[in-house]
């Protein structure tokens, strides 16, 4: 649209807004945020805190001189997110490709875990933004006494739209997998932003998205 190339980056204001980018020279590759920068390392570790192989998804890790000595008179927190080596845990998931390119996937905390299956809202999300009649949604879990934890979709519609519950269903089902599918789907006027305009999914009431008044999808695996 605009004649130019879009180089992709990412970062955090506790590494000083700096942890990969696309190399200029390479030009960008889409859906990703290009490798390390100069001074700084980049890990994508499991659970136990390995390094996660080309094309598996892990939290992000990240060590050099551009990342922050702590919190501001919070040692705890401080802690939790630095080791003892100056490794940074992002709490962001993402995966290297075979080029070492970093892929961002998700946060950790939004995660949803659903009978067993690591559930992405993100991809979810980019999935719904996709239709022609969205303009904004959040995807979120909420608990089940079934799978642990639901799929929900919270949408936000061009004024004038007639889509329906099972009509965004029968299109999305099309679109992924079936465990990743949505159960439950809300209508809303507006979601909640914070004065950034990002969209502040720990406001979203998910009790009321489990309340009798909301519509949830038949069992779908």
């Amino acid at each position: 649209m605009f004649g130019c190339t879009i180089l992709e980056g990412y970062g955090l204001t506790e590494t000083t807004a700096l942890g990969t980018f696309n190399d200029l020279a390479r030009g960008g590759k889409i859906g990703s945020t290009g490798r390390a920068l100069p001074h700084l390392s980049v890990e994508v570790r499991d659970n136990a805190g390995n390094p996660c192989p080309a094309g598996t998804v892990g939290e992000i890790f990240i060590k050099g001189v551009t990342v922050m000595k702590g919190y501001w008179q919070l040692p705890e927190a401080t802690k939790a997110a630095l080791s003892e080596e100056g490794w940074f845990r992002t709490g962001d998931l993402g995966a290297f490709d075979d080029d070492h390119d970093l892929r961002i996937v998700d946060r950790l905390k939004d995660m949803i875990i659903r009978g067993g299956y690591n559930v992405y809202p993100r991809e979810i999300e980019e999935a719904l933004y996709q239709h022609p009649d969205i303009i904004e949604a959040a995807v979120i879990g909420v608990p089940d006494t079934h799978y642990g934890e639901e799929i929900a979709a919270v949408v936000t519609l061009k004024p004038g739209s007639s889509l329906t519950e099972q009509a965004l269903t029968d299109w999305i089902r099309q679109r992924l997998s079936a465990y990743k599918i949505p159960r439950i789907i809300d209508f809303v006027d507006h979601l909640p932003k914070g004065s950034t305009g990002k969209i502040l999914k720990r406001s979203i009431d998910r009790d009321a998205l489990r309340a009798p008044g909301s519509v949830q999808q038949p069992n779908m695996l």
